[in-house]
């Protein structure tokens, strides 16, 4: 049975998939929500956006 993604990622895997702490975790959700709200986009606590957080990390781009 294929498991579709969440939308958002949370706090505990971005630490967890980039190797470093769950305070040093919310720093980088907490500047990547700043970026996505100056841009217009809903935001949530703890929470960032999977593919912008993809996008940043790892440059990837959806081609959709």
């Amino acid at each position: 049975m294929h498991m579709k993604k969440e939308l958002f990622v949370k706090v505990e895997e971005i630490a967890e998939e980039l190797g470093v702490s769950k305070p040093y975790a919310y720093k980088l959700v907490r500047e990547m929500n700043e970026e996505l709200k100056k841009k217009g986009f809903l935001t949530i606590a703890g929470r960032v956006s999977r593919r912008y957080f993809e996008e940043k990390c790892y440059g990837l781009k959806n081609s959709q």
